[in-house]
């Protein structure tokens, strides 16, 4: 790649390197509106995010290579000059390396698909994007958390069925009154009742301790669209405190 420097002219050089870093962002946005609208990926996406960081990585490597080349420097002859430095810089890289592969790994593997729910570390939520360095977990609040893929390679973690993503738990404490069955009965019938709550899997009451003070049960369904999780963790959440309230005043 030959480039003519410009080292002689500052102004121009910073023009020229305005000019490549607007021309890769151009160049890398156009590439992922595109595959963004490729019909065949849309079952897909993680093969859309292997594909776009490849692509989006060689831009800018190459983009490097011109930007330094403006200044008189050849990357290409560089690197291979300095052959023991590049060792060096290989070990102290070796966690950027090791993701590099494992995000390689987990994407041809198959092993993880953009939306997925999986636990790592105590930390449950569906995959949102697996890149090659990282995979993003988006948890119930929305918070996102950023693994490193290594860790998905070599510790261990949880991987739930696909159904997960769109279940709602909701732990309750039910005063002494109140007879579990009945509450079941009750809660279920209410969760059937919303056309948004899925019929299959089954909504269901589980026990889960029982104490001097109250009964703790964990009620648990599964919304249709991701998008009403919160609005129906909300609407379950008054219903059983009606119930509640309803049978400490019939008392």
């Amino acid at each position: 790649m030959n480039v003519p420097t410009l080292i002689d002219d500052p102004a121009r050089i910073l023009v020229s390197i305005l000019i490549v870093i607007i021309v890769t962002s151009v160049i890398t946005r156009l590439i992922a509106f595109s595959m963004n609208r490729m019909k065949r990926f849309h079952e897909n996406m993680t093969v859309i995010y292997l594909i776009r960081d490849i692509i989006n990585y060689i831009i800018y490597f190459i983009a490097l290579m011109v930007i330094l080349q403006f200044f008189g420097i050849n990357l290409a002859g560089t690197l291979l000059s300095l052959g023991i430095v590049g060792i060096a810089v290989s070990f102290a890289a070796k966690d950027i390396i090791s993701n590099l592969f494992s995000g390689i790994i987990l994407i041809i593997g198959k092993s993880i698909k953009v939306g997925d729910t999986i636990e790592v570390d105590g930390q449950k939520g569906y995959v949102e994007r697996i890149s090659l360095r990282s995979t993003v977990i988006v948890d119930d609040l929305g918070v996102k958390s950023h693994v490193p893929n290594s860790t998905l390679t070599n510790d261990y973690y949880l991987q739930y069925k696909p159904p997960e993503k769109y279940r709602v738990d909701i732990l309750t404490g039910l005063p002494l009154n109140i007879d579990v069955e009945d509450f079941e009965d009750y809660i279920i019938a209410k969760m059937k009742s919303y056309d948004d709550i899925a019929e299959n899997p089954k909504p269901a009451v589980f026990a889960r301790e029982i104490s001097f003070k109250q009964s703790k049960v964990k009620v648990s369904f599964w919304v249709k669209d991701y998008n009403n999780k919160d609005k129906y963790k909300i609407i379950i959440t008054n219903d059983i405190r009606k119930y509640i309230t309803m049978g400490e005043t019939n008392e």
